[in-house]
């Protein structure tokens, strides 16, 4: 597989393992390998250097595997040269494809995000079937992945077995970056989440959506797209904290703050990110995209996958308890 060593990865190679399951995942020699060591907990994982940017390895990394997970991908919503996420996102994608069909791989699961799907004008949630374009991607983060998955639905097409995935917003453990879902819940435990803007996500624990992936490999229907969300997770910005804020002690941000006050911070904040040649506290493309509320209706996967639904609050307050006690927030005395 690839992407073992980020979050949503390391917890599809946990749950390969549990499932007795040999993985061999693919790495970058410089790879942050903390989330992939915590998930495999002592258990054999072979893992083959190699980089989606450099199609040579690819091929190696793949002879004699029966399933391929395809989870990496660059996921930043800012970055000073944003051709280097279409190279990761797209270009990648489509060599490993390559590479998989020469391969002769049986099963292909490939990772893309909800952030490719369309979301209704009339306020309903979104599914696999809501009609979008690449002119309604925001960002190149989004439009990288839109591209992404469209070449995998062409290898579907061309006979390869792929089947997509979509999670929405997971939370649990193992969020060692931590992703932007899982640094807004760090900002809220350590204070610095003093306003909030009128948008919403769609909450599931990584968990379901490491099984989802597993589920889909036996399950799913190739060329098509499933949803890893949760029914109930549907949940505006603020009520998050809300719901968190019986369990942490913390208290949800009392203002809302203004899109267009949102806009010009992280004008600013980008301007600075380019002088000092760092990321920028709040990207742009971040707050574009918090102007449409992310709801999805996973109920395909799990009518067709049996994709598992953990109580939403379980899934945050598990998120919560590993940023504690791996130090990302100091625990605080619940009221």
């Amino acid at each position: 597989m690839t992407g073992g060593t980020g979050f949503i990865g390391a917890a599809v190679v946990r749950e390969l393992l549990l499932a007795g399951v040999a993985v061999r995942v693919l790495a970058r020699p410089s790879s942050d390998r903390r989330a992939l060591d915590e998930a495999r907990d002592g258990q054999p994982v072979e893992v083959a250097l190699g980089d989606l940017t450099q199609p040579a390895t690819l091929g190696p990394a793949l002879v004699g595997i029966d399933v391929l997970y395809h989870v990496a991908a660059d996921y930043r919503l800012w970055a000073p040269d944003p051709a280097v996420l279409y190279r990761t996102n797209v270009d990648g994608t489509r060599a490993l494809l390559g590479a998989a069909t020469a391969a002769g791989v049986s099963r292909v699961v490939y990772t893309s995000s909800v952030g490719t799907l369309g979301i209704p004008v009339d306020g309903r949630p979104g599914t696999e079937a809501t009609p979008v374009t690449l002119e309604d991607m925001v960002g190149d983060y989004k439009r990288s992945k839109f591209l992404g998955e469209q070449e995998a639905l062409k290898a579907a097409r061309r006979g390869l077995p792929v089947v997509i995935v979509n999670p929405s917003a997971p939370v649990g453990p193992g969020d060692w970056k931590p992703t932007p879902t899982g640094k807004m819940l760090v900002d809220y435990l350590n204070g610095r989440m003093v306003a909030y803007l009128d948008t919403g996500l769609n909450v599931v624990h990584v968990r379901d959506v490491a099984r989802g992936h597993l589920l889909a490999a036996r399950s799913g229907r190739p060329g098509e797209r499933y949803i890893l969300g949760h029914a109930a997770g549907n949940l505006p910005l603020r009520q998050i904290f809300a719901r968190l804020a019986p369990y942490t002690g913390i208290g949800p941000p009392r203002w809302r703050l203004p899109y267009g006050a949102a806009l010009a911070i992280a004008k600013v904040s980008e301007a600075v990110a380019r002088v000092r040649r760092r990321e920028p506290l709040v990207a742009e493309t971040a707050v574009q995209m918090a102007k449409t509320r992310m709801f999805f209706d996973p109920a395909k996967a799990i009518r067709e996958l049996a994709l598992p639904q953990t109580p939403v609050d379980q899934a945050l307050r598990d998120a919560v308890d590993w940023f504690w006690s791996h130090g990302h927030a100091r625990r605080r005395r619940a009221s």
